[in-house]
């Protein structure tokens, strides 16, 4: 008996199909790290917009974003459904107006530089990930 169970644990185990049923996902749009990643990413790329003495780091934003989209993958999200996310019109005003609304609630002032600026240098100090993606220029 004891070596029927571990034949059926074992071929389950080599067989994803029967490895485990398939668990419903969540909608990609409320799985939390995807979201807070992005939105963050949303906030440096504002900040970018908005401050002259800081620039994104692209290099930087295109890795995270492929370590997104590998952490996306893996949680089993497949490619389409990553990538209608990331291309949605929809879903990108959504976390525009998500990152306008954290920094309007940090200080900044839409068309005044100065509090975008600050924002951007204090998360660069802390080495957020929003600081992360962003660099002082010259």
């Amino acid at each position: 008996m004891t070596r029927s169970i571990l034949g059926i644990a074992l071929c389950a185990l080599t067989i994803p199909a029967l490895a485990a049923p398939a668990l419903a996902l969540e909608p990609i749009n409320t799985e939390k790290h995807i979201n807070e990643t992005l939105l963050q990413g949303f906030i440096a790329d504002s900040i970018d917009d908005n401050c002259d003495s800081i620039s994104a780091r692209k290099l930087r934003a295109l890795s995270e974003l492929n370590s997104l989209r590998n952490y996306a993958l893996e949680k089993g999200y497949s490619s389409q459904e990553v990538k209608a996310f990331v291309t949605s019109k929809t879903e990108k005003a959504r976390a525009r107006a998500l990152a306008s609304d954290w920094l309007r609630g940090r200080g900044a002032v839409v068309g005044a530089q100065a509090g975008y600026c600050k924002i951007g240098q204090e998360e660069i100090a802390k080495d957020s990930l929003i600081g992360q993606l962003l660099r002082f220029d010259g």
